[in-house]
């Protein structure tokens, strides 16, 4: 919080990313812009789940530029290859 009753920096009407936004955050106290604030009433319904697992440095490096080159997201590819992969495991079995 400011201390002295210090005028806090106006908040932007609209910031011009997601970056600039957070670096406003992230150099300004929300509780200096509290009673600026209003109440908000929302609901949410998430269904889908993320499961995280780790990668060698290296590998996660090939997969990035891979996934670059084929113009889709490292999700995509890591859900098709482990897919068919499995796939073709429970195929054989």
């Amino acid at each position: 919080m400011r201390e002295n009753n210090q005028t806090p920096d106006p908040i932007p009407e609209h910031f011009k990313n997601i970056e600039k936004a957070a670096e406003f955050w992230d150099t300004h106290d929300l509780g200096d812009y509290w009673d600026m604030t209003t109440e908000a009433h929302f609901e949410t319904d998430i269904q889908r789940r993320v499961f995280l697992t780790a990668l060698e440095p290296r590998l996660a490096k090939r997969l990035s530029d891979y996934a670059h080159k084929q113009g889709v997201s490292t999700e995509t590819i890591v859900n098709l290859r482990i897919g068919e992969k499995l796939e073709a495991v429970s195929q054989r079995e």
